[in-house]
């Protein structure tokens, strides 16, 4: 798909729409990069969650990720939504269409912008700070669009309607998603923002008749069927068909959405989601919840987690199942609260005092959230260990179309035992695994105990025990270490130049390898990062040079990769500003390391 854009002096569109004169066209990439940008509370998330859904009806593949200010009002928060006739996962820097909302908003976004950025804003609203000549800029006059039709904060649906109106969505299709989206609204509302989306429609159909922007996407029908999802509903849906029928929390971001979601259809599923007082109050209502039987997770960030690491420890020692969905922003303390980072790995490795086994998943993609989400679950119940999953809020905020969720063969895996009288909890076994009972179940008596005790749960300080009771619960890691996912090497075989990468850059990175086109290059992604698969040292002596990408400061999977091969990965592309890696980023750091 190319996109061509030709602007002009025109008439333009009804009262106030102006072109800056451009004479030369720009042919663009294979897929269009729109970025709205406006302040807390214009409905930027609004526009983000109605125009993916609309353009996917339409048949074309999106992608969409969003960056914001930790504020209630104000400030600049900006989506970028990919729109293409191939599949995209990934965010550029590029920008082909920009719609501005406020004042503030081309400077918030000023190094992406070129002389081949379109910028659709309100002159008056975007004022002369800004050198509009530096790009292709088309006044529209938003404001007094969205008033005609009824309020000047129906701007955003005005918005949606412009690009609907770029990429000829059948306007009934734009109205009627409209309004089935504000139903639970007065329909005064419903009317006023079906008719700003529609006069928004005009606009950029106008733009489109007269030539000054030509989309050429080719709608694929298959498409339309699909489903968008994005990282906080695939978290919450891989709980869900991992059995978790209970969820506590106290709101952090990134994590919150998923909070959100399991309570908005918990009671679809049977999920009790508890938004408790503190971190510390959550994680021991989730221990609790797995003694009596049920299926918990606990969902934080990191300034969250570092409250529960006490809870952690005695999950360790009672030997009871946990899911912790640890969502990363940077730190230390608040850090950038609503931004993303890749720097808790080292915190969920060694968080809580003592000595325990544990399991680390980071997925790579919305999809690997769903089934690794489900994989913690069976595993932290089979275990009977603390299993985390290590999003960020890049991932978490992110969104695209995907075909299906595989469900085959997908179960929830129970290893609960019905007790005798003479069960005992930690009893010794061979395999370091005790029998798990629950309370009710059976006539055995549960005794369960935070300090070191023998096998029938009650305390001891029989040193020689103690030693046993250690070597029994880390005696756990051989049997995990046979479970352990390996690594996925996307690329030639053959490689010369091996790219290390972890979570959510997975795509990123993929898609730019895609871009260097390299056939001597290959990139192997981690989404479990520990325990380390076995084939690392392997993987890792047949490359002529590695490179990891990571997003974060200090290369924490390389120093995890180092003290598990001894191999020092020296060649690093690191991030740590608080956004996430473009493409062009990872194609440029890597073309300055490699000939």
């Amino acid at each position: 798909m190319a996109i061509l854009i030709a602007v002009r002096w025109c008439a333009g569109w009804q009262k106030g729409l102006c072109f800056v004169k451009k004479s030369a066209s720009v042919k663009n990439r294979d897929d269009v990069s729109i970025v709205l940008c406006g302040e807390a509370g214009q409905g930027i998330q609004t526009v983000e969650f109605l125009l993916t859904r609309i353009l996917k009806l339409a048949g074309c593949n999106v992608f969409a990720t969003k960056e914001y200010m930790s504020r209630i009002r104000g400030g600049a928060n900006s989506t970028e939504i990919r729109v293409s006739d191939k599949r995209v996962c990934a965010p550029v820097d590029r920008i082909d269409i920009l719609i501005a909302l406020n004042k503030g908003a081309l400077q918030h976004l000023d190094k992406r912008i070129s002389p081949q950025t379109v910028v659709l804003a309100e002159k008056e609203i975007v004022g002369d700070d800004f050198d509009r000549r530096r790009c292709r800029f088309i006044d529209i006059p938003f404001t007094r669009i969205a008033a005609e039709a009824g309020n000047k904060v129906y701007s955003n649906s005005v918005a949606v309607g412009v690009v609907a109106g770029l990429f000829v969505v059948p306007v009934g299709d734009v109205t009627g998603f409209i309004k089935q989206h504000f139903s639970a609204k007065s329909q005064e509302i419903i009317e006023n923002n079906a008719g700003a989306a529609e006069a928004g429609y005009k606009v950029g159909s106008d733009l489109v008749g007269a030539g000054e922007i030509k989309l050429r996407v080719a709608p694929d029908a298959r498409v339309r069927d699909e489903i968008i999802l994005g990282g906080a509903e695939a978290v919450g849906l891989g709980a869900i068909a991992g059995g978790c029928n209970f969820i506590s929390a106290y709101p952090m971001s990134p994590s919150t959405p998923v909070l959100v979601f399991l309570a908005k259809y918990g009671r679809d599923f049977g999920v009790i989601a508890e938004q408790a007082e503190d971190e510390i109050a959550a994680m021991n209502m989730v221990i609790g919840a797995w003694f009596a039987g049920a299926r918990a997770m606990a969902s934080t960030s990191g300034g969250g987690f570092a409250l529960m690491v006490e809870g952690l420890s005695l999950s360790a020692m009672l030997e009871m199942p946990v899911v912790i969905h640890l969502a990363q922003r940077p730190a230390p303390a608040t850090g950038l609260p609503t931004r993303t980072e890749q720097a808790d790995l080292e915190l969920a490795l060694y968080a809580g005092h003592g000595e325990f086994p544990r399991i680390i998943f980071a997925p790579g993609s919305i999809e690997e959230a769903f089934y690794l989400t489900q994989k913690a679950f069976n595993l932290a119940d089979k275990y009977q260990i603390p299993v985390f999953v290590l999003t960020d809020q890049y991932l978490i905020d992110s969104y695209y179309n995907i075909a299906s969720l595989d469900l085959a063969g997908m179960e929830v895996q129970k290893h609960i035992v019905e007790t005798k009288e003479n069960y005992r909890r930690y009893e010794m076994t061979e395999n370091g695994i005790s029998p798990r009972g629950i309370p009710g179940l059976g006539s055995g008596l549960i005794v369960v105990d935070s300090d070191e005790h023998d096998q029938d749960g009650h305390i001891t300080e029989d040193l020689d025990l103690r030693t046993r009771m250690v070597n029994k619960r880390l005696k756990k890691m051989e049997l995990i270490k046979n479970e352990v996912i390996p690594p996925e090497l996307v690329g030639p075989a053959d490689y010369k130049n091996l790219v290390i990468c972890w979570g959510s850059t997975y795509n990123v990175v993929r898609e730019a390898l895609g871009e260097l086109g390299r056939d001597d290059t290959a990139m192997l992604h981690y989404k479990q990062v520990y325990p380390l698969h076995s084939n690392t040292t392997e993987y890792l002596k047949r490359a002529d040079r590695i490179i990891i990408v990571e997003g974060n400061a200090t290369s924490q999977l390389g120093k995890q990769i180092k003290l598990h091969t001894g191999i020092d990965v020296g060649e690093k592309v690191l991030k740590y500003n608080g956004l996430s890696f473009s493409v062009e980023e990872i194609v440029d750091g890597l073309n300055s390391l490699l000939d």
